[in-house]
């Protein structure tokens, strides 16, 4: 049965509604904004006014099309003036007293035929429709903030609501420009059930002083490609609609990585819920803005700093994909590389193809050939590690094998002369164990380079108990010197960025496992609604089961958290030698490299 969504009511005129109005108004429907609250209508306005004139400037819109607009949307303060409305969508604040009593009162001033879509992202589709007099016309329709430009709207259902009002609402987003993906009712729903246990991770990793507030954000932002962190998307959701979602999710899972960290209830007790109150995890030069100032907590560049040691000649010990181009990334910084291998040959064939790589970014102008040359010329190729015994810095980017590690660290101890820092690109296990193995263990730290290193501007520096301030110091300032990022973590699995990569990654795909969504739907909901570059099972299967399984038994293994155990269809794919890209399947199908 079609059911036409002409004249649409918005009830609650905040953020969101004031979005929600704008995306509705531009694409032609008849809108009505309703709020108890003057101040909020006449924002409402503004901003309405305020976005079509930005259209106009920018050549989106014309002047005629920018008035039709404006004479399409009116606010009232009363709910009876949605009597005519085809749609109604509530998005008064997440208390289900409030939305079930403007439900309540929707009963008697609606026609039969009218839907009423809320637009929660915490509380229960089910519960709301079971009060509503005609509960087969409720749904969820939950946009994502800022409205006017996130595609995503997801379309929640209940066993309750009528079939064609869901085929309505998907229709009517497609028709406004939007991306929907059907999902059930729990709470988060696909997109913010797998962002917020995410989200409140960081938060706990930053209340354990694990990592600077700006660190963690970093991490997140260079090493998985996405546009804000965590802490920072913390500060514009609104810490105390964080605490709302998380607080519903963990008394649905009972999972404790759901139960909100304590610093967001002490946040929020205290009134700093974010940009909207000028103050969160950061502080905000008002409310409301984004421009963040400089407080107690921000680190000062002045600060003085141990003084490292000086770094001419590197030397990296293996022969794959990372060593070779992390070998490429300190050759066109101006070092001295050493490149050892099991065998000459080897060596020859990694300096082969960090060639090749030079050769591309010449092809593409982003390198003179002349600088090209150069960095080839500073690249030797070794058979053995007896070749480090000059170099300032030696660092492995061998297999992920504690014992193979071990051995190759205890192997440079006796190579490597007084002062050479020792740094292993491990990403998941304890660099402590590889210090252990030499007789300086001061001199021993972590470098976490992300693949493709040449690409990637991120890289932590992982800090034991026995690193000296002088080791951090240098590789500090050489990490600087090659253009990357330096984040500062301490010696425990997974570090910042793959403790809380993985965890997101192994709900989604559990969500997919508990036959909740698709992997098509999970995917479209984090590209469009999260931010992400990939969607959780794009990104599985370009890193590899293999190697995500492996990281997150390391993760359970450390933390013990029942939540971490690995998803047993990520189990099973793997014992079926179903990888990803690199053996042809993985969660989907995929050409043979």
């Amino acid at each position: 049965m079609d059911i036409p969504l002409h004249t649409i009511a918005v009830v609650g005129l905040g953020t969101m509604g004031t979005g929600v109005v704008e995306v509705l108004a531009t694409a032609g429907r008849e809108v009505i904004g309703i709020d108890l609250c003057d101040r909020a209508a006449r924002r409402a306005v503004t901003s309405l006014e305020t976005a079509t004139l930005r259209s106009v400037e920018r050549g989106r819109i014309t002047a005629a099309e920018r008035r039709e607009i404006l004479t399409r949307f009116h606010t009232s303060a009363d709910l009876r003036s949605a009597a005519h409305a085809d749609l109604v969508i509530e998005l008064v604040p997440e208390s289900y007293a409030a939305k079930e009593e403007v439900l309540r009162v929707l009963d008697g001033v609606l026609r039969p035929g009218a839907l009423i879509a809320t637009g929660t992202n915490a509380l229960s589709v089910t519960r709301l429709a079971a009060g509503s007099a005609h509960p087969e016309r409720v749904l969820g329709m939950h946009f994502f903030n800022p409205a006017p430009v996130m595609r995503l709207v997801e379309v929640v259902s209940s066993v309750l609501t009528s079939p064609a009002a869901v085929e309505a609402v998907t229709a009517l987003a497609r028709e406004l420009g939007k991306e929907p993906v059907a999902a059930g009712d729990r709470p988060g729903f696909v997109a913010d059930g797998l962002l917020f246990g995410y989200l409140n991770q960081a938060a706990a990793m930053y209340e354990a002083k694990y990592a600077s507030r700006e660190d963690i954000d970093a991490a997140m932002r260079l090493g998985c490609g996405l546009p804000m962190g965590p802490l920072a998307l913390l500060d514009l959701v609104g810490i105390d609609t964080a605490r709302t979602v998380l607080e519903a999710m963990y008394a649905e899972s009972g999972d404790r990585l759901h139960a909100p960290a304590p610093v967001l209830r002490q946040l929020a007790d205290a009134g700093l819920t974010g940009r909207k109150a000028g103050r969160g995890f950061y502080s905000y030069a008002g409310r409301r803005t984004s421009a963040v100032v400089p407080d107690a907590l921000t680190p000062r560049p002045g600060q003085a700093a141990p003084a490292g040691r000086e770094v001419r000649a590197v030397g990296v010990a293996g022969s794959g994909t990372m060593a070779s181009g992390i070998a490429e990334v300190f050759a066109k910084a101006g070092y001295d590389v050493v490149m050892a291998a099991r065998g000459a040959e080897k060596a020859g064939r990694a300096r082969d193809r960090i060639a090749a790589s030079l050769a591309r970014s010449v092809a593409k102008g982003r390198l003179t050939a002349e600088a090209r040359e150069g960095a080839l010329e500073r690249i030797v190729a070794a058979g053995s590690l007896d070749s480090f015994a000059g170099v300032d810095l030696a660092l492995e980017a061998v297999a992920e094998d504690l014992e193979v590690k071990r051995g190759l660290f205890a192997a440079l101890d006796k190579v490597c002369g007084p002062g050479t820092v020792l740094a292993t690109t491990t990403s998941s296990l304890p660099v402590v164990a590889c210090a252990r193995a030499t007789g300086r263990p001061e001199d021993v730290i972590g470098m976490h380079f992300f693949n493709p290193a040449p690409a990637m501007r991120l890289v932590e520096v992982v800090r034991t108990v026995l690193t000296s301030d002088e080791t951090h110091a240098t590789v500090r300032a050489v990490t600087a010197s090659l253009k990357k990022h330096p984040v500062d973590c301490g010696d425990r699995a997974g570090f910042i960025v793959n403790a809380l990569l993985f965890p997101y990654l192994n709900n989604a795909v559990k969500m997919v496992g508990e036959h909740y969504a698709s992997l098509d739907e999970i995917d479209a909901a984090m590209r469009l609604g999260g931010g992400y570059p990939m969607g959780p099972f794009e990104l599985l299967d370009t890193v590899g089961l293999d190697v995500s399984l492996a990281i997150e038994r390391v993760l359970h293994r450390e933390f013990r958290e029942p939540g971490l155990a690995p998803a047993p269809l990520l189990e099973h794919l793997v014992a079926a030698g179903c990888l990803g890209r690199k053996t042809g399947r993985g969660f989907r199908a995929h050409a043979r490299r």
